[in-house]
């Protein structure tokens, strides 16, 4: 049984004993030095560490930043060893989704840390969280790593219906933030019930959570999935704790969130918000988006303050948005087409994606690639596809330009869709919003296709797996 954590602070506390996490006890500035910290991190090139500053100047409380930012801190996360390498992450996880759906456990309110103090009269988000702008032209404070619950008003006791997602958040008074609501994302399916009755949505924003609630919340699944019932799946069974939201009974949050945020999206209003620096790595410029009331806050004794780097990749959501947007996609494809191997979606949520498949007949992997455009997180983010036969791995990045130097045929292994669905945030979507797809097929012809060219691939020597192993204990001695 992997180890599962109960809350942030738990995770924390094996990242420091791991080696995964700084703290900085002196005081830093919020502006620049936290980003500048999360950026610093990122650029380390391997093994980099959460950052746990102690002291903010201006502010009461500690902030961390850069918890999902390297694939060791993601194999922890996973209670796996910090050394897993990407492709054995893919795995892992893909295996502990089958054990979908995992019911949460819901504990009283007396027993959830998330509750321990309330403040609903003369709010302040400025006295609670230690805000700053992440990069430089932000359109003002943004809360780049929270997890969002709503539920569908048509349904509100549906459990499968309610959903957790990340959504980027905009401070814009003491009382109040903007939200950002695409149209391809679950939260605006409730709004736009909602507003048709010109009612408010009822939402809570959770911060500083079980490390896999934040990587659920940033995943792309069905409507109808719950993300608390996948947390238990990939804690490999073990189910993840809620509680019942003190203002709406069919709302539920994370027991251990170090702070929740409680109110409701207002009915018809729309205010400016941004710019944004956004993961695609550029500013995403400024939009009319809904605002939030906020009615309600509990917090945990002395709350953490999470929140995340985003910058040119690779930062820390390149890290948290990678592999839960490649499973996904893997098992949608091969739930209809089995001879596809593996996904690697971890590039710009998706933008870019590589696929491993045996390729069955002529056109084969054209016709997986259509596939992927047509999954509900692929129509709107795939943007550029490349399909790869079935021993080349879609992690190795080699590999991947090996099989482009010496499978494509540009004249006709380069397809180019137009007038596409694109996401807004892509800025080489235009208008914001449409785009033309790219698919390259990198694999071998198989026939009816022809192959003019016939090749024999070079075949490891004999004992190369037994000096692999020896060559791994050998460099482990060496190491100790």
């Amino acid at each position: 049984m992997a180890k599962v954590y109960k809350d942030l602070r738990d995770f924390l506390e094996l990242l420091e004993a791991e080696g995964q996490l700084v703290r900085v006890k002196e005081e830093v500035n919020p502006e620049p030095d936290i980003a500048a910290a999360g950026r610093a991190a990122a650029n380390l090139g391997k093994n980099q560490p959460a950052i746990f500053f102690e002291k903010v100047k201006g502010y009461k409380y500690s902030v961390v930043t850069n918890v999902h930012g390297s694939w060791q801190n993601h194999a922890l996360m996973l209670g796996l060893d910090k050394n897993t390498s990407t492709k054995d992450q893919f795995y892992e996880l893909n295996r502990r989704w089958d054990k979908f759906p995992v019911p949460p456990n819901i504990v009283k309110r007396e027993d959830a840390p998330c509750k321990e103090n309330v403040v609903d009269k003369n709010i302040n988000l400025f006295e609670i969280l230690p805000l700053y702008r992440i990069n430089e032209q932000d359109g003002g404070f943004f809360i780049s790593k929270a997890s969002v619950v709503t539920a569908d008003p048509e349904f509100p006791d549906d459990f499968n219906k309610l959903n957790v997602g990340t959504y980027r958040i905009q401070v814009k008074d003491k009382d109040r933030v903007g939200i950002q609501a695409l149209a391809m994302h679950d939260i605006a399916v409730q709004l736009e019930k909602a507003e048709a009755e010109n009612k408010p949505l009822p939402i809570c924003i959770t911060l500083g959570n079980n490390p896999l609630v934040t990587f659920m919340a940033s995943t792309p699944i069905g409507y109808s999935q719950n993300e608390y019932e996948f947390v238990g799946a990939l804690q490999d069974g073990v189910p993840t704790d809620i509680v019942k939201s003190d203002l709406y009974d069919h709302l539920y949050v994370p027991a251990g969130s170090e702070v929740v945020l409680e109110g409701h999206i207002i009915p018809r209003v729309r205010t400016v918000e941004g710019p944004f620096g956004e993961f695609p790595g550029s500013y995403s410029g400024s939009r009319l988006q809904c605002e939030v009331q906020i009615d309600r806050i509990t917090h945990r004794t002395n709350p953490i303050f999470e929140n995340l780097y985003l910058g040119l990749p690779w930062t820390e959501i390149d890290y948290l948005m990678a592999l839960n947007t490649s499973v996904p996609l893997y098992k949608q494809l091969k739930e209809s087409m089995p001879e596809v191997v593996a996904v690697n979606a971890m590039y710009t949520h998706g933008i870019g994606v590589i696929i491993s498949t045996k390729v069955r007949y002529g056109g084969y992997a054209k016709g997986v690639a259509f596939r992927l455009l047509s999954t509900p997180h692929g129509m709107p983010y795939s943007k550029v596809v490349i399909v790869v036969d079935e021993f080349v791995d879609p992690f190795n990045l080699e590999q991947v330009m090996w099989a482009l130097t010496t499978r494509v045929q540009p004249s006709k292994d380069v397809s180019i869709i137009e007038n596409c669905p694109g996401m807004p945030l892509d800025p080489s979507s235009n208008p914001p919003g449409m785009h033309s797809k790219l698919i390259i097929d990198a694999t071998t012809p198989v026939a009816p296709e022809p192959n003019p060219r016939e090749t024999q691939l070079l075949d490891p020597p004999a004992t190369t797996k037994e000096w692999e192993e020896k060559l791994k204990e050998m460099m482990k001695n060496l190491n100790k």
